[in-house]
């Protein structure tokens, strides 16, 4: 793996190149009916994070009243419309991630934030459970200064949290999407797209991480 382990975050100049054509998937959402790919309505934003395998994380936020759309990719890396196979190398520099489309009249950044804090474990650095390796990282991608605002602040709230209750400290990625590896998220393979809702006894490492963010 050019001398690159796992858990060691690749460089740009040693990523996998990539492809120009992107990966296909279906129109839309299997759950919400959606569109999964843009233009998007009016006044709706876009929040991307990462908390291990997106299977389950896609799963947390597409049943939360407000969200319009979610969708599996790839994000924070260099590799151009990665592949699956290709991400799970570390050559990518990508984590695996859930595109949020919500309306924020209906649901706040800080509702989701708290779904992302309270649904994996983000103190242990490129790792999820059994899950290991730089696309497993915890990670929140903003693409406002709203956003990310909120998302620091929310860090801050749920460390205190964290330290009552005896755990470490969070190693969360929190950057604004255009300054993280290409600035660019891709779309996972369709088969990934809504996996738990094709597949209802799927592998998922996702709920309730013992402590709560209010």
């Amino acid at each position: 793996m050019l001398g690159v382990t796992k858990t060691q975050m690749v460089t740009k100049d040693k990523a996998l190149v990539g492809r120009d054509t992107p990966l296909r998937v279906a129109d839309r959402h299997a759950v919400l009916g959606t569109p999964l790919q843009g233009p998007w309505p009016e006044g709706f934003a876009v929040l991307y994070v990462g908390m291990g395998c997106f299977w389950g994380a896609e799963r947390i936020f597409w049943q939360i009243d407000g969200v319009h759309s979610t969708a599996a990719g790839y994000i924070g890396g260099w590799t151009k419309n990665p592949t699956y196979q290709e991400t799970c190398t570390s050559l990518t520099g990508h984590t695996e991630a859930v595109q949020v489309v919500y309306d924020p009249a209906k649901v706040s950044v800080e509702t989701l934030l708290a779904a992302f804090w309270e649904n994996h474990d983000p103190t242990t650095p490129n790792r999820q459970g059994g899950d290991v390796g730089t696309q497993y990282r915890s990670a929140i991608f903003a693409t406002t200064p709203e956003q990310l605002t909120a998302a620091a602040a929310s860090r801050d709230t749920y460390q205190a949290r964290l330290a009552s209750e005896g755990f470490g400290e969070i190693s969360t990625q929190i950057d604004m999407v255009d300054s993280a590896g290409d600035g660019e998220f891709y779309y996972a393979e369709d088969y990934h797209q809504q996996y738990l809702h094709k597949n209802p006894g799927g592998y998922c490492n996702h709920g309730f991480c013992q402590v709560s963010y209010a």
